[in-house]
């Protein structure tokens, strides 16, 4: 009761209304179903001025790991951008675990007088979402989170960008790299590896669009996923990326937030295996400058700019948030030495189609499962049973903010999930 009222005190932010998923990706096409219904939304409010806003972040690990590198940078720009003094208007609290102490972070956070909140973790949003049931004038947004809309709270918001966008087109890198290997004779099995995180929906899905990049190029690749059971541990995924070269993979992808895997690939090359990477987050040419083709990445920035820039103005924040290429939000990094001839051409083929909506990732037409070509495919987690697949096509991230794709399509092998 006491951080209740504590919470009470703090600066006059508006109530948002919880509001259903608003995409303006470039795969704008919702599916038929409908999505779980929101309740109205709460009048706007007069905003506060920018210069009495503080706000707060919660960051899994640290700017050692790529992916919380990425947000670090993503939010403080942000911030930059909108005018707000990054000395005494942003805190950021840093190797905040997904447990209790993500709770106990929220907390202090809007006890020192945070209005708006922002964790970078998908298991940080049972916390946020406790935080915010207290604290109901502040608003927290989980940008992997994926239960703002089921939550019935209309201060508790998620945020995600087209994740599967910039996973399909570092796909396709690699995709042209494997077929000039082949063509070569090089190599004569298109055998790909991919160093996994958790045998979660944003793995699944981002694994799956980077298959289906390789696969637009080698339509007989195949794939292994090999899981670490955890977000960063440079030892786990090299070990993982030895793992996967040892069974022949020539081309070992990652979600996963170090440079493990990178790093074990530029050194089995330069041990004489033929060998390449392609990374997430940050650009891996540091680690891996013969090795590495590209990285997936997100701009961060873009996201929390939209929220950022609603919140000042007393705008409704919606309860899912989620784009990608058609606004800025994904991008790959720079092509490395290694990469194929004209794949910077086609890199900017494959843009072009995912911007103007021609070319749709998850068409039914490009994969099987178990054989089938899927016409209907309901999720039901925080979905109430909604149907994704619209016209031959599985719409990714446009019923809820945060990937619920998790088919496992056939021509990818599972090593150690759990």
């Amino acid at each position: 009761m006491k951080k209740r009222i504590l919470a009470l005190l703090l600066g006059g932010v508006m109530v948002l209304g919880l509001a259903a998923c608003s995409s303006s990706g470039s795969q704008s096409p919702s599916p038929s179903a409908s999505a779980p219904a929101a309740s109205a939304p709460a009048e706007s409010t007069p905003a506060e001025p920018a210069s009495a806003v503080k706000v707060g972040g919660i960051m899994l690990h640290d700017e050692n790991s790529g992916y919380d590198m990425a947000h670090i940078e993503g939010l403080t720009t942000a911030c930059k951008n909108l005018g707000l003094d990054l000395d005494t208007q942003l805190i950021i609290k840093y190797n905040v675990p997904e447990d209790e102490n993500c709770y106990d972070a929220a907390v202090d956070l809007a006890e020192q007088g945070c209005t708006i909140i922002f964790s970078d973790s998908y298991g940080h949003q049972s916390y946020m979402q406790q935080a915010a049931s207290e604290f109901e004038d502040v608003i927290f947004v989980s940008c992997t989170g994926d239960n703002a809309a089921a939550s019935g709270l209309a201060n508790l918001k998620n945020i995600f960008p087209y994740t599967y966008e910039s996973r399909y087109v570092s796909g396709v890198v690699a995709g042209m790299k494997l077929k000039e290997l082949l063509d070569a004779g090089t190599v004569t099995d298109p055998y790909v590896g991919y160093v996994g995180a958790y045998p979660y929906a944003e793995v699944v899905s981002g694994y799956t669009a980077f298959f289906l990049g390789i696969r637009s190029i080698v339509p007989e690749a195949h794939m292994d996923v090999q899981y670490t059971q955890s977000w960063y541990d440079p030892a786990k995924e090299s070990e993982a990326a030895n793992a996967l070269m040892a069974r022949g993979c020539v081309i070992i992808g990652q979600h996963a937030d170090s440079t493990g895997a990178p790093s074990a690939v530029q050194a089995a090359l330069d041990g004489g295996k033929t060998a390449y990477s392609v990374g997430y987050n940050v650009d891996m040419l540091s680690v891996a400058p013969a090795a590495a083709l590209t990285s997936a990445q997100n701009v961060w920035s873009v996201l929390y700019q939209t929220t950022l820039d609603k919140f000042l103005k007393g705008e409704e924040i919606p309860a899912d948030f989620a784009t990608g290429i058609k606004d800025g939000a994904v991008s790959i990094s720079a092509l490395g030495q290694s990469c194929a001839e004209g794949t910077a051409e086609k890199v900017e083929e494959v843009w072009a189609g995912l911007k103007d909506g021609s070319l749709n990732i998850f068409d039914c037409a490009n994969f099987t499962v178990g054989g089938e070509h899927l016409t209907s495919y309901t999720e039901s987690y925080g979905m109430n049973g909604a149907e994704t697949i619209t016209d031959g096509v599985f719409y990714e991230s446009v019923i809820r903010s945060a990937p619920y794709f998790d088919l496992r399509i056939d021509g990818i092998t599972e090593l150690t999930a759990e």
